[in-house]
Order: structure tokens, then C-alpha cells, then sequence
């Protein structure tokens, strides 16, 4: 007896349910900042519904086992390789993956890559209505379509050498259209294994939104573990409650970081809250005699090793030059006195740079570490 797709897919979403209770899940460590919640997203991805070699639903296993809150499913418009077998509705991957995140509380935004040559190249736009509208002749009227519709779109791998062979990302005229008509939300700082420094400069300049994304085609673990890369690049939004709206806003207001690996690449604003939410360094006092070192330790609860470098010496206490703070873990480290004859009763602040944390193509982020500090002399 033959069954409807629409059984197939229940019975597939019901077995997919039930071992989702038992999945294993690794949470993503990067902490809530002050007044939003940190969600880990990926607004860039293909199944089999275009270029890509997974079912939906796996991608919605995928992105929970690998503690994502948030996906986009962003097949091609364009190119649909295996339409001969799958059709060419380009709503469907959307709809079969739709049951599965429901069901297991993972955020889905329906998606599409609008995949025109060079200038302006690829478009990802996300939370569409309907993806297959968005087939047009020309890429003008597909992202007008897109916007229409209230899609946020962005710019995707502008230094992909697929279409920029000496993988040099460049501005062109119809960037500058698409931003002047209020189109463009913003770019891809850092697509599978690459990041594009410029594109960073770029998006502060002009006011534009940043993204990490997979951009996977493979499984994860194919494209990312096998390279030895420990995960994804991702999207970290910073949302006022959990929820596809709540994502679209910060998105709006552009409240958006990007991970990928042992980096963190946005603004100094949430950068810097995201370190102090993630070390806690302790004593905050620094009480000797003479010139004994004190031993201070720096707890770090995140998925991040940070690298720090001194920026200047104080006149007060001599501190490391480089500390590295293990992801989930703590480290001592020793703080002294600059002199014997010192006598000081008041506080010290040290500066260093987070090396790991980038706010600008050439600059990473400068922390102040304040201690008390009571030093008598011998």
C-alpha cells in the first residue's frame, strides 16, 4: 500500500522525536550579557533541497546536539542539483525540518540564498514567507521580492574565491545601491573556515550588521571535526527573550557577535561583557609586605581560552606580561609589589588586551583589571 508523503513525514517526525528526548547535547558556554540572553545561531545552511547532502531534520539534530539555540535553512533559489528527484519547491526543506524544532525547541527561521554572480554575488535572506516567490529573473527583483516580504537580508562570503579568486573581498556599485535603498542588513564577517578582516572594517564604516555562519553543505562534524576545528562559526544574538521575534529585532538593532574558534569578533560593547561575565578574578585585594608575591587566581566558566597581553606596566604592581585563562578552568597567577620600600593604601588598574577577542581588523579588546591594593614596606 502506498503512503502520502504527508504519513512519511509524520511517522519520520514521531521517530525523530522520540530519540531526541535521548539526544546528547553539548551546550555552547558563552554567557548572557547584561539585560539579554546570548543565543549561539547559524542563519546559514543547505539540505538536500538544494545543493546540500543532509534531510532537514538532521540539520535541526545537528544544531541541537551542537547546543545551537537558532537556525536558519537557507537553500539555494537558484540551484536545486536534484530537483529531477525532490521537485523544486523551495519551501519544503523548510516545512519538514518546521515539526522536528517545534517539537525539541529549537528556533527555525525559514531562509533562502539568492545565488547570482559577482557583483553583487550571494544574498542569504531570512525570515521569508515564501522562498519560491523569490525566484525572478533578475537578482534586483528577487531581493526586492525578498524585502517585500520583510526579509532580513546579508551578504554572504564576500571573499569567497568562487567568486573572488584571489579571495579579496571587494565593494562594488550594486553593494552601494543595496545599501543606499535600505536592502542591505549587513555581511558574513567569517563564513565556514575563513574570516575577512575588511569586511569587519567595512560593516563599522557603513553601519552595517555583523554574522558568523556554517554555510555547511556537508555534515558538521565532516566540514569542521575532520579539520580539527572544535565548531561552527556562529552567530551570537543578543536577544531580549528567546524567540525567532526577539531574534529579529536584535538582528534590526544589530546586536550580533561572531564565534568561531577560539575567537570572538564584534563590538568592544558586548565583547567586553561577555569577558566579564565569563572570568571572575580573585582576591580583588592584593595585601603584602615588601615585595611578596601574591598569588591571584582567574576562574573562566566560558567555552573560550583567553589570551591576554599586558598593554603597560604600573608603577605599583608587577603583573604577567601574557596569561591564558583555559576555557573552563582557573589559573594562578602572581602579582607583586615594584619596590621594597613601597607603602600604599589605595587601588591599581592594569590594562591588557584579550587577543582572541577582535574589535577592529587590527585591534583586539582592552579590559581594565582593578585590584585594592595594601602594601606595607619591609
Amino acid at each position: 500500500m502506498k503512503r502520502s508523503f504527508a504519513s512519511i513525514l509524520l511517522l519520520t517526525v514521531l521517530t525523530f522525536c522520540g530519540a531526541a528526548q535521548n539526544l546528547s547535547i553539548t551546550p555552547v558556554r558563552i554567557p548572557d550579557i547584561e539585560g539579554y540572553h546570548t543565543l549561539k545561531c547559524d542563519f546559514h545552511m543547505h539540505t538536500v533541497f538544494s545543493d546540500g547532502d543532509l534531510w532537514p531534520e538532521f540539520r535541526v539534530k545537528e544544531a541541537l546536539s551542537e547546543g545551537l539555540d537558532a537556525i536558519a535553512i537557507t537553500d539555494h533559489i537558484e540551484y536545486l542539483p536534484k530537483k529531477a528527484w525532490l521537485g523544486s519547491d523551495r519551501n519544503l526543506s523548510v516545512q519538514i525540518a518546521r515539526p522536528v524544532a517545534t517539537a525539541t525547541g529549537l528556533i527555525l527561521i525559514p531562509g533562502a540564498e539568492i545565488t547570482r554572480s559577482m557583483p553583487p554575488g550571494h544574498l542569504n535572506a531570512i525570515f521569508v514567507q515564501d522562498a519560491n516567490a523569490l525566484s525572478k529573473e533578475t537578482w534586483r527583483d528577487a531581493v526586492a521580492e525578498a524585502r517585500k516580504q520583510g526579509a532580513i537580508i546579508f551578504w554572504n562570503h564576500p571573499g569567497w574565491k568562487g567568486q573572488q579568486p584571489d579571495g579579496v573581498a571587494r565593494w562594488y556599485d550594486e553593494h552601494t545601491e543595496i545599501l543606499g535603498n535600505g536592502t542591505l542588513w549587513g555581511m558574513e564577517v567569517a563564513n565556514h573556515t575563513e574570516w575577512y578582516p575588511q569586511v569587519l572594517a567595512w560593516a563599522r564604516e557603513k553601519g552595517l550588521g555583523i554574522m558568523g555562519n556554517s554555510d555547511s553543505h556537508e555534515p558538521i562534524s565532516f566540514e569542521f571535526s575532520r579539520r580539527g576545528i572544535a565548531h561552527r562559526p556562529m552567530t551570537l544574538v543578543f536577544v531580549k527573550e528567546r524567540s525567532a521575534e526577539s531574534i529579529r529585532e536584535a538582528l534590526l538593532a544589530k546586536r550580533t557577535a561572531v564565534y568561531r574558534e577560539n575567537e570572538v569578533i564584534g563590538d568592544s560593547l558586548w565583547l567586553k561583557q561577555i569577558f566579564t561575565h565569563s572570568v571572575a578574578i580573585t582576591p580583588g585585594e592584593v595585601a603584602t609586605t615588601g615585595r611578596k608575591t601574591v598569588p591571584v587566581t582567574a576562574v573562566n566558566s566560558s567555552d573560550l581560552t583567553y589570551r591576554l597581553e599586558r598593554v603597560s606596566p604600573t608603577s605599583v604592581l608587577v603583573f604577567p606580561e601574557e596569561l591564558t585563562i583555559p576555557a573552563g578552568q582557573s589559573t594562578v597567577f602572581g602579582v607583586r609589589p615594584s619596590a621594597d620600600s613601597l607603602s600604599v593604601n589605595g587601588s591599581v588598574t592594569v590594562v591588557y588586551r584579550v587577543k582572541n577577542m577582535i574589535v577592529a581588523p587590527d585591534r583586539s579588546l582592552e579590559v581594565p583589571l582593578t585590584f585594592r591594593v595594601r602594601i606595607d614596606p619591609k
